[in-house]
Order: C-alpha cells, then structure tokens, then sequence
C-alpha cells in the first residue's frame, strides 16, 4: 500500500497543479466570446493555460494507472488528497483565508484518507 500512497499523493498533486494553473490561466483571460482574438489573446497564448493542460492530462494517465492496478474503492476517495492540498495552495500562492471550519474539515479528510489505506 506504499506505492498506492506514493502515488495517491503524486495524482494529487499533479491534479492540485493543474487547477491552481488554470485559476492563473483564467484570471489572465478577458471577457469570454467566440472571436479570434479571445482565442488567440486569451487560450492560445496563455502560458498557465497550457502548463495546466500538461498537468491535468498527466494526472489522468497515471489516474487510470491507480485504477487499473488498485481498488476503486480505496483509490477514488483517496483523490480527495488533492482537496488538502489545495488549501495550502490557496493560502501560499492566492493569499485566502481559510476559517477553522475548513480546517476541520481538511482533518475529517485526511482521517478518512487513512483509515481507507490502512
């Protein structure tokens, strides 16, 4: 169960990454509209927007992976790694508060994440 766990954490970072990227990516962007120039200004040349897609589509490889080899009732909740570290992620990087509500509810995660790969 090691390597389930080693690689639960990678997924989930990869998965925090891509969405951290795409929140970059998307507040980099204009007011949406079906134009050249949206496209081009706003997807084409967004540099998170690619890095996020890189992210995202090597985090679902190696999420069939996990499937494939694993469980899905031990890998599937583990996902829910990605949610603890997204509140890490938004308080380093986007500067938001996080209340002690959500902080309980990080700890009820992590719990849960244990006691599923034990």
């Amino acid at each position: 169960m090691l390597k389930l766990a080693i690689l639960a954490i990678i997924q989930a970072v990869l998965m925090c990454g891509a969405q951290s990227f795409f929140k970059v990516a998307s507040d980099k962007m204009g007011s949406f509209s079906f134009t050249w120039p949206f496209f081009r200004d706003s997807i084409f040349a967004n540099v998170p927007l690619l890095i996020a897609g890189v992210l995202a589509v090597t985090a679902i490889v190696e999420w069939a992976y996990m499937l494939k080899n694993y469980p899905f009732s031990v890998v599937y909740p583990l996902s829910s790694l990605s949610f603890i570290l997204a509140m890490f992620v938004a308080i380093i990087f986007f500067h938001e508060n996080v209340v002690w509500t959500q902080w309980i509810g990080v700890f009820l995660i992590l719990g849960g994440c244990f006691l599923i790969a034990k």
